[in-house]
């Protein structure tokens, strides 16, 4: 049977997508780092890489083993975070996806995480909604904060809703205080989050609802070059409260969005997993805390 040591290459393999690369970072030579893969496919008497001129992913079933590899690790990686937490040194990675919508609060939140145990590592990744849902189920994370809409009622804690604000140079800004109205965005030349982003389709639906069409001008894949087009006053953007108190563009406003308002629960996203790892429950202090 497969040893631990051979669930750890199987997971650097899958997190480097190269042979070599993977073999220096487990400290081990490319050939027998191949071998020890191979010699798990010999175990389980299936393919589990798919090979070419180099690394082209897993077979249907090596994708299998990864998920449990990934599990396995998980549950080894849990006793020691217990022991260890009996001496209040907690220590280890922990890895979080979040929506870009919610990467402040996440900030926050990892600062506080941070500052009660020193030891803790953390990994942010800005991954869209779908991506956290997948990658929470083949233990590539830890935890995700996104949209309780696209999670399982059943692993998903409610946090806060999520509001909307149109910020705008002041040369476009329909006023200067107060609010405007999604009809009054839709003029506007926007920058938007491109249309694989959750909160792009939020957006798009309240549109489709007034029956307005958005003079889109230009689309991103995160906050900072949207707001970077605010702050050139080229164009305007949609974006959630804590984003646009965090990243508030010099020389623009911000306005309230009404008519309607809109709002979308975001909550801490985590695996099913019992006994739950010490970092998990440390996070979900931090979490709470940073409410």
């Amino acid at each position: 049977m497969s040893e631990l040591r051979d669930m750890q290459l199987l997971v650097a393999l899958a997190r480097h997508r190269h042979f070599s690369r993977a073999a220096e970072i487990c400290g081990i030579s490319q050939p027998a780092f191949s071998a020890r893969i191979r010699r798990m496919e010999q175990d389980f008497a299936l393919p589990l890489v798919r090979r070419g001129n180099k690394f082209m992913g897993f077979t249907p079933e090596g994708e299998v083993v990864l998920k449990w590899a990934r599990k396995l690790l998980a549950d080894v990686e849990g006793m020691r975070q217990e022991i260890d937490a009996l001496n209040n040194n907690l220590t280890g990675k922990l890895v979080v996806g979040v929506i870009p919508t919610a990467l402040p609060f996440a900030a926050t939140v990892s600062a506080r995480l941070r500052k009660a145990h020193p030891n803790l590592s953390i990994e942010i990744q800005s991954l869209s909604s779908r991506q956290i849902d997948i990658r929470l189920n083949d233990f590539s994370l830890d935890a995700g904060i996104t949209y309780v809409q696209d999670s399982d009622p059943g692993t998903t804690e409610p946090l806060f809703e999520e509001s909307y604000v149109l910020i705008a140079p002041k040369s476009l800004a329909p006023r200067l205080t107060g609010t405007a109205s999604w009809a009054e965005a839709a003029k506007l030349p926007l920058c938007l989050l491109t249309s694989d982003m959750q909160n792009r389709r939020y957006v798009d639906e309240v549109f489709a609802e007034i029956g307005a069409t958005p003079t889109i001008v230009m689309e991103a894949n995160g906050f900072t070059a949207t707001l970077a087009q605010v702050a050139s006053g080229s164009a305007a953007t949609i974006a959630p409260q804590g984003v646009a108190e965090t990243f508030f563009a010099e020389k623009s406003v911000q306005l309230q969005l009404v008519d309607p308002v809109v709002t979308h629960a975001i909550g801490l996203s985590i695996a099913e997993q019992s006994p739950m790892l010490p970092m998990i429950k440390a996070l979900r202090v931090a979490v709470i805390a940073s409410l």
